[in-house]
């Protein structure tokens, strides 16, 4: 048995050696030490060592800066390397507003330089006016506001800018006819110093500035605050108005950016008075031509210290051959004018032509021409940018399309022979091909331009069992299938040509069992000759739906004349390949040599047989409105041909076409050839210039 433990029994402590010391503070302290010898010495470098390096980084980060106005774009130049664009240098007058100076002082500068300048200050608006008013005026503009008015200043619930506003309102016209000729121009002058972001250089003037005008403001640049000279710059045309349209424009220094599109180009950079290209190919490439704007430190005396030098834009080569340009230019102007004097022509006045590289879709050269009414006779004008915008019905040029869809779709075989006859569908009138053509086969139909070889395929495609007056059940499948085909050459799509604006042309929604017939036979839809320029390409390489492209290369930018190093080059872009047989569409190809070289062929006389070419003509009722009233009105007729040259290895497509060139039930039966002639001689003046 246990004894229990006493309760009160002490129980003994363990004993500490007194010999055991603590080493945790002395360490705590060794390490804070270290730190701190670390830090003084970071210091000490810092400070002393480094403090070079990091002034200059504090300056870089604090100083202020501008960047200059516009330096040159890039030069544009043909295929062979002759230049189209070039720059040329301007005197110009310029302003930049000095933080320091006071509203008195712009007055007084205003007054005082305006003197020296010849300014066109018709263009001084009232705004404008009555703004130099305030200024010239303080302690009168002040008056123009009520004791109560400046109180609610005071209480915001009037803002400052309501205040301006108000003094704007109470300027009489009594106090601004007081102003002379001195005083308008200098609130022009005053206009034009404030015009756009505060602290930008304004262009002041830049065109016919005189040599006194000029020497003035240079020898006098550092009393008259602010003002100064530059060379500026200009396009220049070395081929005058040779595809002018399309080579596109720039706004000018004193437009800056276009108002339509400054939110976008105030988001990527650019400032309000900036030069930018505003049409065609210089707004397409303007990433690429445009400069590299120099730029400038701000002085703490706010003068301005050139940090970086500005550099030209870098320089494009086009794909067009500026010779071969010439020349087409030419040939439509003198046949556009040839053909309004000939009878049965009274709604036409334009036709257009595009040559292509089939095999990369390059363009060598485009226009259309226009002849205008002036006084008793004709002027000429250029239409190409209408290539892009402008649809016609095609007529006939789509049938190579529409025969293919009958190959394959299984509904015509190649050789299969069919009666050329009339087609009559219940409730309209009988549909025919241009005269009654037998027994003819699928080349025949091609060489002859049937209508009914296409019509009898058609109802084939749509399921139809046709007998001659019987109604023609609607299938829209069939609508689809030939409208795929057209997509695939490019007919009623964009081409995605390099150039800011295109049309798609007209494509309808009424799907009408007996618009199919129409379809068929390019009588339906609208397309643009750009969409035939593909279109052809397309049958001369075999079925390679190419980017149409305008831009070759693409050069470094240099600081002489010469072009600099290549940096990218356009490669031909396949955007899709048509969905046939090699040997269905080698017969297409088959019946377009047939059009231009059979003895029958309706484009017999378009290219000289010796060249070997290939093609297709067409012919399309069309309709206009004569009177501008948004009635269609009057019935003519389209001529457009779509071919390539030579048939079995192309140098060239080419396209040409001829809106409204006759009218049906005019005059005479006069029907002119101008799309005929047109083709014939550019072909005869490309094969003189570039001999097979």
């Amino acid at each position: 048995m246990k004894k229990n433990k006493p309760l009160n029994k002490k129980t003994k402590k363990p004993k500490i050696k007194k010999n055991h010391k603590d080493y945790r503070m002395p360490f705590f302290i060794g390490i804070s030490v270290c730190f701190f010898l670390v830090i003084c010495f970071k210091l000490y470098y810092t400070m002393l060592i480094e403090e070079k390096v990091y002034a200059e980084e504090l300056k870089e980060l604090t100083y202020s800066k501008v960047e200059g106005t516009s330096s040159p774009r890039g030069r544009i130049f043909d295929r062979n390397h002759k230049i189209l664009v070039d720059n040329k240098a301007v005197k110009t007058i310029t302003f930049q507003k000095s933080k320091s100076i006071t509203p008195k002082e712009e007055v007084d500068l205003a007054y005082n330089v305006s003197a020296h300048l010849e300014l066109d200050f018709s263009k001084l608006s009232l705004r404008n006016k009555k703004e130099f008013w305030l200024v010239k005026y303080p302690e009168k503009a002040r008056q123009l506001i009520t004791k109560k008015e400046y109180k609610k200043q005071e209480e915001r619930k009037l803002s400052n800018t309501d205040i301006e506003n108000l003094k704007i309102s109470r300027i009489t016209m009594e106090e601004l006819n007081k102003f002379t000729d001195v005083d308008n121009k200098a609130a022009y002058l005053y206009y034009l110093m404030n015009k756009g972001y505060t602290y930008d250089e304004k262009v002041i003037k830049d065109e016919n500035v005189t040599e006194e005008e000029y020497a003035y403001i240079a020898e006098h640049n550092k009393e008259l605050k602010g003002f100064n000279t530059k060379l500026d710059w200009e396009r220049v045309y070395p081929y005058q108005d040779t595809f002018r349209t399309i080579l596109g424009n720039v706004s000018s220094p004193t437009a800056g950016l276009p108002l339509e599109e400054k939110e976008k180009y105030l988001a990527k950079g650019y400032a309000l008075n900036d030069r930018v290209g505003i049409s065609y190919l210089e707004e397409e490439y303007e990433d690429v031509l445009k400069g590299k704007k120099p730029e400038y430190k701000v002085l703490n005396s706010h003068e301005l210290e050139l940090v970086k030098e500005g550099s030209r834009g870098k320089d494009i080569v086009l794909s067009i051959d500026i010779e071969l340009q010439k020349e087409l230019e030419r040939i439509l102007a003198e046949q556009v004018l040839k053909t309004k004097s000939e009878a049965n022509t009274e709604y036409y006045n334009h036709s257009f032509s595009v040559i292509q590289d089939p095999k990369t879709g390059e363009i060598l050269a485009m226009a259309g021409k226009q002849a205008v009414r002036n006084g008793g006779g004709y002027e000429i004008k250029d239409f190409t940018p209408s290539i892009l915008t402008s649809p016609l019905t095609p007529g006939s040029v789509v049938k190579g399309a529409s025969m293919l869809v009958g190959y394959n779709t299984g509904n015509v075989h190649i050789g299969e022979y069919m009666i050329d006859e009339c087609v009559k569908i219940a409730g309209t009138p009988e549909k025919c091909s241009s005269r009654t053509l037998g027994r003819i086969n699928d080349i025949d139909a091609l060489a002859q331009s049937s209508n009914v070889y296409q019509f009898k395929i058609a109802m084939r495609v749509a399921g139809i069992k046709y007998y001659y007056g019987t109604p023609l059940p609607l299938n829209q499948k069939a609508f689809d299938t030939y409208r795929n085909m057209y997509h695939s050459f490019g007919l009623g799509v964009k081409t995605g040509i390099d150039l800011p604006v295109e049309s798609l042309g007209y494509s309808s929604k009424d799907t009408q069992a007996g618009n199919l017939l129409d379809f068929v036979m390019g009588q339906y839809e609208t397309y643009t000759t750009m969409q035939l320029s593909q279109y052809a390409t397309t049958v001369a390489n075999g079925g390679n739906r190419l980017q149409p492209h305008i831009l070759k290369e693409i050069h470094k930018s240099t600081n002489t004349d010469e072009l600099g190093e290549l940096e990218s080059s356009f490669q031909p872009h396949v955007l899709n390949t048509v969905d046939t047989k090699p040997e269905y569409m080698a017969r297409i190809k088959e019946g377009f040599y047939a059009v231009v070289n059979s003895a029958k062929g309706y484009g017999k006389g378009y290219i000289n047989p010796a060249f070997q070419g290939a093609g297709k003509t067409g012919t399309s009722q069309s309709f206009i409105d004569t009177n501008e009233d948004g009635v269609i009105d009057t019935e003519t007729i389209s001529t457009a041909f779509v071919g390539y040259v030579p048939s079995n290895d192309p140098k060239i497509s080419i396209v040409v076409t001829s809106p409204d060139s006759s009218r049906p039930y005019g005059k005479s039966d006069f029907a002119s050839l101008v799309t005929m002639r047109i083709t014939k001689e550019i072909t005869d003046k490309y094969f003189s210039m570039y001999p097979l």
